[in-house]
């Protein structure tokens, strides 16, 4: 399996890591940089492109998943979930790790390389790359009601339960 790699200067040292992690593991790390510490480098540069080579792999039939890195992992994942098709999910423990693929069949993984050490932040990214999506019928539902808004713009429908009266506007 591939994995991409993305992250910004506080995400450097735990990539480079989890490159011969993920070497000696018998995956293929595939790099987007940053290559050199730079203090004030941009996380979007790294991480669109990380995320972008997954959906692009996926694209393909390949099997592929990514992971990317910053200081607290907030802003990496938001760049990654720009990228069209890509769920990332923000990971702070081994169960979030796992639920982002059983539950939410998550392509990109995004850590917080000062949030964790580098051993619990390198079993999370195992959790992750190891745990397959369920299929569960719910969760399938749940991804495509995400899949079609990012395709068309169009919310999908409230639930009757969740229809609201009064002088709350309904939703349209």
């Amino acid at each position: 399996m591939r994995v991409h790699l993305g992250c910004d200067h506080a995400g450097l040292d735990l990539k480079e890591h989890l490159t011969g992690w993920l070497t000696a593991h018998g995956y293929e790390p595939v790099d987007h940089g940053p290559f050199v510490y730079d203090a004030v480098d941009d996380y979007p540069v790294f991480c669109l492109r990380a995320a972008a080579g997954v959906a692009e792999d996926r694209a393909a039939g390949l099997d592929s998943l990514g992971v990317v890195i910053g200081g607290s992992g907030n802003g990496e994942q938001m760049a990654a979930n720009k990228v069209r098709g890509i769920r990332c999910a923000l990971v702070w423990s081994e169960e979030t790790a796992r639920l982002a693929r059983e539950h939410n069949d998550a392509q990109v993984v995004s850590v917080g390389g000062r949030m964790h050490s580098r051993e619990d932040m390198t079993r999370f990214v195992e959790v992750f790359l190891a745990e397959p999506f369920s299929g569960d019928e719910r969760h399938v539902r749940r991804i495509g009601q995400l899949t079609s808004y990012e395709e068309t713009g169009v919310l999908p429908p409230l639930p009757a339960s969740a229809q609201l009266s009064g002088d709350a506007p309904a939703d349209a």
